[in-house]
């Protein structure tokens, strides 16, 4: 063992492989949490997207499993499965376990790429507890699994695909590296839309198999960006009817083509929407082609204000940047070989071609405006009426301001403050009227907890402009209890008095309308509060259960099963099984063998829905059964004793040799579904997996009939079913059950306890996780277009939970 006081050759570790990914993860992917989670499904989509680039991939299918492991397939040329010889393993098995490797470092087989430092799919492996990777390529397929980046076996030839190519790749983050393993929708569709919007033609498919019924997304667009300003628009009065498309293409110094590809589109309200792209990858902290961009944008349209006399009665002769961007919709992209990104998530793109970019919008702008005056004069006329409401604002901003952080000179006098000066720990409630905040006043912890009540409901910043904002008292209240102060020249989110800003009204209609015209004001005037996690919703408890003088707040749905069964297990003894079969179960035995019947009935439901029949569910639930290994799947006697079952249910069954995976699939006939399959590809499926656990974990006790014993009574039940019914029920015997709906009926110390004690409330973090989805839902429901707003709701209607009415 080394001295630990001595640096020598001794102290120097080499790390091998994938061991500096696994020892250092952010450094690969930006972080372990969120959105570290999330660019692991990136990495891999990337990759076919660049298929795509190249001109060999026209569809992507991306799948988030029931377990949280992801699924991705194209139909691009399938990763070389050559062996190279300097390594003596194969193309595939490089790209997987070498970092800096992979066909983007010359520009031959990738002219374009996201992908350039050939860490990333290597990143995806080593980060993963289990990575499944299947290649359709030369006629077969191709198979190979790791465990945290390490090969089980090497790459193998399972069978025949015929002319299909293209690669799929299973994943299940390692828990033990990454802090965050649930994956959400929202982000995975906001990022695979940009790729469909991007790409023209290409097809990318997203299904949430957690989701019942699944929840689908498809992105396909034929118009490109074109197509996407028009999407980001919708719902908007827009000041043209076509989005202006600039195209163009400049010569590198140092060899290759920058492409420039732009569009744009003027609308009546009074923010910006700009997005940026780098060869596909969404620069969110900008770059050189988004600076490009602007200084065109403010130099054309000053130059055309001025060449047709519209600017002359300004006090200051110059439109400002966000004065012509007022309303702006925009998508900036460009593509260049070998870019430079800013760290390995390329969230800024630090190549020179700001000056490139200026030009191509300056010439094609310019050309656009002179053959469109009509279209140009409205443009500069709503950046003329910006400016003068610019002006108008800075005078209405100086109502917000502060003396200081920290004195309480200038707040309002109906924010009742907390005593902690020190922002980190303090934290804002927004109460809904005058009474709930008399309420929270009084329940609250007076060391870190300030209350600010609202009375009525605040004026819908969407539809109003900034000066006009600035001058309504209850926003001007909000932003001097806030601290910030608001605009882009004054907004410092640095000198944020409270961390964490809670809005805490009913659960009735005006308490959600309230909520969301809230919620409309941060995300349009405040939007980096947002994105830095500060603004949270308040949640009380979703139960109240009531027995006698005893009561208990049940904060979800789970945790509701979980209480009543254990309410219904208390000095309960369930007697199954007969004969030499027989037992008994109680206590916490028992309760275990309830909730896992309970997760085995709702996987039942999921793959009733696949197999269309529930006695199909019944017979591959059967823990005897030999069907959970490839090897079973590719013995024909193990599946004919399936077979023989499933005829036995007057089932019109035949068994066919898969060629692509060296395995037997079961096909019956379903009237209503047509052909279903019982193979290896339902068998590697989550829920199958888990029913297959679940049925061996309940085995042993899982023998009707059961008989449940409370003294003096005896209850026989029939099946398992009926004992997770029955239990339910007696759980909720001789109990007042109430579904909330908000806070009005709760005392201060009720309130206290439930909804505000940070030990044990619950609350809802609002994060920015779709901003184009964002945008378009805010511009639906709180702005002009009275029509689309009608369409929304009736979409939508069905899914709507905890109605008031």
């Amino acid at each position: 063992m080394s001295d630990p006081g001595v640096y020598d050759s001794s102290s120097i570790k080499v790390l091998e492989g994938l061991e500096a990914v696994r020892l250092r993860p952010a450094m690969y992917i930006g972080s372990t949490g969120e959105a570290g989670l999330h660019h692991l499904v990136y990495e891999v989509v990337d990759n076919s997207v660049d298929e795509a680039l190249a001109g060999y991939c026209s569809e992507i299918q991306v799948v988030i499993h029931i377990d949280d492991s992801i699924t991705v397939v194209d139909n691009g040329r399938g990763i070389p499965v050559d062996i190279k010889e300097e390594f003596g393993i194969s193309a595939a098995e490089i790209v997987m376990t070498k970092l800096h490797a992979g066909g983007k470092f010359d520009s031959n087989s990738y002219k374009v790429s996201g992908g350039l430092h050939g860490v990333g799919v290597s990143c995806v492996n080593a980060l993963s507890e289990t990575l499944h990777l299947e290649i359709w390529r030369e006629g077969y397929t191709w198979e190979m699994d790791y465990e945290r980046g390490q090969a089980k076996g090497p790459l193998t030839r399972a069978g025949k695909a015929g002319k299909k190519t293209g690669t799929k790749i299973t994943f299940r983050p390692d828990g033990t590296i990454m802090d965050e393993s649930k994956f959400n929708f929202d982000t995975l569709a906001t990022r695979l839309r940009e790729m469909a919007f991007l790409n023209k033609g290409l097809k990318i498919l997203l299904t949430d198999e957690r989701t019942d019924p699944f929840k689908k997304s498809e992105f396909h667009f034929e118009g490109g960006i074109v197509e996407f300003i028009k999407h980001l628009n919708r719902g908007k009065s827009v000041l043209h009817e076509k989005p202006i498309g600039i195209e163009g293409e400049r010569d590198l110094p140092h060899g290759g083509k920058l492409s420039i590809d732009i569009a744009l589109q003027w609308n009546d309200s009074y923010s910006e929407s700009i997005f940026s792209f780098a060869n596909n990858i969404n620069t969110k902290d900008g770059g050189t082609h988004l600076t490009g961009f602007r200084t065109a944008m403010t130099r054309t349209l000053n130059a055309q204000a001025k060449a047709s006399g519209l600017v002359k009665e300004l006090k200051d002769a110059n439109l400002s940047g966000d004065d012509v961007t007022e309303g702006l919709t925009a998508v900036v992209s460009v593509k260049l070989p070998q870019p430079q990104f800013e760290g390995q998530t390329k969230g800024k793109l630090n190549s020179d071609i700001a000056g490139y970019v200026t030009q191509i919008v300056n010439e094609k702008l310019s050309e656009y405006f002179d053959k469109n005056p009509a279209v140009m004069k409205k443009i500069v006329g709503k950046a003329v009426d910006a400016s003068r409401a610019r002006e108008a604002a800075r005078k209405a901003r100086e109502l917000t301001r502060r003396k200081g952080a920290l004195d309480s000179g200038g707040l309002p006098g109906k924010l009742a403050d907390c005593q902690e000066t020190d922002p980190a720990r303090c934290e804002l409630f927004l109460v809904e009227g005058e009474s709930a905040g008399g309420t929270a006043k009084t329940g609250r912890d007076r060391r870190y907890q300030a209350i600010l009540p609202l009375r009525g409901k605040i004026l819908n910043v969407e539809k109003a402009r900034y000066d006009k904002m600035l001058g309504h008292e209850e926003i001007r209240i909000l932003i001097t209890a806030i601290g910030t102060g608001i605009g882009k020249d004054d907004f410092d989110p640095n000198k944020l008095r409270y961390h964490k800003i809670i809005l805490m009204t009913d659960a009735d209609v005006d308490g959600s309308h309230i909520r969301t015209l809230l919620l409309t004001f941060f995300y349009r005037h405040m939007t980096e509060l947002v994105a830095r996690g500060n603004i949270y919703i308040a949640q009380p408890p979703l139960y109240r259960i009531k027995k006698g003088k005893s009561e208990k707040y049940i904060k979800d749905d789970k945790e509701y099963v979980k209480e009543i069964l254990r309410r219904a297990t208390e000095n309960v003894v369930v007697e199954y099984g007969e004969g030499d079969a027989k037992g008994k179960l109680e206590g916490g035995e028992l309760r275990q063998f309830l909730m896992a019947l309970d997760e085995f009935q709702q996987l039942f439901s999921r793959l009733e829905r696949k197999l269309s029949d529930l006695r199909i569910v019944e017979l591959i639930a059967d823990p005897n059964r030999q069907i959970d290994t490839k090897a079973d799947f590719g013995d024909e006697e193990k599946i004919n004793a399936t077979k023989v079952a499933l005829e036995a249910l007057n089932l019109n069954v035949h068994t066919e040799f898969d060629e692509e995976h060296s395995t037997w699939n079961i096909i019956y006939h379903d009237e209503a579904h047509g052909n279903r399959v019982i193979g290896w590809e339902l068998a590697t499926q989550p829920e199958f997996r888990r029913l297959r656990i679940l049925a061996k974990q309940t085995q042993k006790f899982n023998h009707p009939p059961f008989v449940v014993a409370k003294e003096p009574r005896r209850e026989q039940i029939a099946g398992w079913r009926e004992l997770i019914g029955y239990l339910k029920n007696e759980g909720t015997r001789d109990c007042t059950i109430q579904r909330y709906k908000g806070l009005g009926e709760m005392n201060p110390d009720q309130l206290w306890e439930t909804t505000m004690n940070a030990d044990s409330r619950s609350l809802l973090e609002v994060r920015l996780e779709d901003a184009v989805e964002a945008d378009q839902i805010f511009s639906t429901l709180m702005g002009e277009d009275v029509e689309a707003r009608r369409k929304f709701i009736e979409e939508f209607a069905l899914d709507v939970r905890n109605l008031d009415v």
